[in-house]
């Protein structure tokens, strides 16, 4: 009896290894074996260690990279913080923008734990995109959700930076504790955003109870707050 659960066991981790990995990802799957076939007999695996850095937001590229096993982070810097985009469990893609466009990388990449990763070109891939224009929609919808996350979390990052700057006005132009005659317009001005973008941080800082938004003026309820969080 043991003798045959082991056949079986081995029979179906035999039909996964003939399936390939290109089955078990979103992007290709459904495509004939013949085409998974011909991706993982032109393109390259190697096995990374935990740091491995792969491209940094600006720099050019023409493949596309699939992690088979491991984890990559996706991230982005700005002074000096890290703007994790998100964290990628195999089987995911990832290097997408190489293949479009200028093939210019928007973020950066990097291996979280020991990884194996296949490369595919982007020659070989846009072959497989004109033979299937169904995998041409999925790329591109791929794509598309990626950089609405990333503008997403830059948006984020950005009202992060602009509250202290909203609380340093507010400090400024306070007369005791209240601010008076200056609309969100003329703040944003002031802070050099969008009206919107100065609104959300004057939000942000009013649900926190610090302090109290009317039409004709700003109330300030909670000082040593304001100014600590101008100073962060």
């Amino acid at each position: 009896m043991a003798k045959k659960r082991s056949t079986k066991r081995d029979a179906g981790e035999k039909s996964v290894v003939e399936a390939g990995v290109l089955s078990t990802v979103e992007l290709f799957r459904g495509l004939p074996r013949s085409c998974h076939w011909t991706l993982e007999k032109n393109s390259a695996v190697r096995e990374f260690a935990a740091g491995h850095l792969f491209f940094r937001p600006g720099q050019s590229g023409d493949v596309l990279f699939l992690l088979e096993k491991g984890r990559v982070q996706t991230f982005r810097e700005s002074s000096r913080k890290k703007l994790v985009i998100a964290e990628l469990k195999a089987p995911a893609v990832f290097g997408e923008m190489a293949c479009i466009g200028q093939g210019m990388y928007h973020c950066a990449a990097e291996t979280v734990t020991a990884s194996r990763i296949r490369m595919i070109s982007r020659k070989d891939l846009e072959a497989t995109l004109d033979q299937f224009p169904a995998l041409t929609r999925r790329f591109l919808e791929l794509v598309s959700e990626r950089f609405v996350r990333v503008l997403g979390d830059l948006d984020g990052a950005a009202l992060r930076n602009l509250i202290p700057r909203m609380a340093a006005l507010l400090l400024e132009r306070a007369e005791g504790d209240v601010v008076r005659g200056i609309p969100h317009r003329e703040l944003a001005e002031r802070l050099g955003v969008y009206r919107e973008s100065a609104t959300a941080a004057l939000g942000e800082l009013r649900n926190a109870g610090i302090v109290a938004v009317s039409r004709k003026e700003i109330r300030i309820l909670q000082r040593e707050r304001l100014e600590r969080a101008a100073r962060e």
